[in-house]
């Protein structure tokens, strides 16, 4: 499997130094690095020597940007977007700063981007589902009674991974089991299928720009905002529907990374209580959003979910920001990646 060294782009967010990069270094030191860091743009963020990177603050943002620089959250790890935004790679990997090189049982040190490198290079089966989950992996096959006129796959978007230790729960759950750890490694890689939405998460997250980038746009949250901690789920929703118009496969289980640090679930309570209601009906509006047989790149399929959302989504004055948001972002993005991008291969 290729390393894609001159392909891919690693993004962080962050709001302190960086030494987690050393226990990364055997893995991330041949890529490139782009640190966003959030909150105070005059605190010096230090980077372990050796790596190759460039740090963007808020005043980076705001000259770059300009008069469309609010559609980047401030003070919340949607931050990482404007990685996105101004990466010139193909594929994007984003891990947040408190998350280390995961073992697998044998106690062997898991190579996260190369697991992630693995999906994404390889075939998704989201209109069929396999017994034995991902068939492209060594040891695996497409499983008797599987139709040979699926087994092509299509182009896989989005590789979703998942966390050992601190478990990515919502902050009533942490409350309810503060002491609980994820030490289960499940050895299995599978195709979230068509028209099935999953809960996203930004710590562990690989995926093609050129296909689905101007959709991954992590939403308007953090300060100044009525909701926080939503960022990664508003991408998700919204990226599995572009894919599942599109075409195009989400894959998810390996890798795992180690999470380190539980946040404190009272502050993330007063992020993310708005959010638990109002996922209630956000969820049911996504599993019902059907696009036009116009929108044919991520780009279109974007503007259109924005329209709707600007119209189907009355819970509150925030979504018709967020709305604004979308639109904005999309224009950051042909801005600096010169149009509306290729239109993916995939299965309609």
């Amino acid at each position: 499997m290729a390393s894609l060294a001159d392909q891919l782009d690693i993004v962080i967010p962050t709001i302190r130094n960086l030494d987690f990069l050393e226990q990364w270094r055997p893995f991330f030191q041949p890529y490139h690095l782009i640190v966003i860091q959030d909150g105070d743009p005059t605190r010096a963020v230090r980077v372990p020597e050796g790596f190759d990177y460039e740090l963007y603050n808020r005043n980076d943002i705001e000259r770059l940007l300009g008069d469309k620089a609010w559609c980047i959250s401030f003070k919340d790890s949607a931050c990482r977007c404007f990685g996105f935004l101004v990466s010139k790679k193909r594929y994007i990997f984003t891990i947040d700063d408190d998350c280390f090189v995961a073992k697998n049982p044998k106690g062997e040190d898991i190579n996260a981007l190369q697991q992630h490198i693995q999906n994404l290079l390889t075939p998704s089966t989201p209109y069929f589902f396999n017994t034995l989950y991902d068939p492209y992996r060594d040891g695996a096959d497409f499983v008797r009674g599987y139709p040979f006129s699926l087994r092509e796959g299509v182009p896989t978007a989005i590789s979703h991974g998942l966390w050992l230790n601190i478990p990515d729960y919502d902050a009533p759950t942490q409350m309810v089991k503060p002491l609980e750890r994820n030490t289960r490694y499940v050895d299995a890689v599978m195709t979230v299928p068509k028209n099935v939405l999953y809960p996203m998460c930004g710590m562990n997250l690989a995926f093609d720009r050129s296909l689905i980038g101007p959709a991954m746009y992590f939403g308007l949250q953090g300060e100044g905002q009525p909701i926080g901690r939503y960022d990664d789920m508003w991408a998700g929703w919204c990226t599995k529907v572009v894919c599942d118009h599109l075409g195009l496969g989400v894959k998810t289980g390996l890798p795992y990374i180690f999470h380190s640090k539980a946040s404190n679930p009272f502050t993330n309570l007063r992020k993310e209580y708005k959010g638990i209601f109002w996922q209630e009906e956000i969820i049911p509006f996504f599993q019902s959003l059907e696009l036009s047989k116009e929108c044919t790149t991520a780009a279109d399929c974007y503007l259109e979910i924005s329209e709707k959302v600007r119209a189907g989504l009355t819970l509150d004055p925030y979504f018709v920001k967020l709305a604004d948001a979308m639109v904005v972002w999309v224009q950051c993005w042909q801005q600096f990646n010169g149009g509306p991008g290729p239109k993916p291969d995939g299965r309609s």
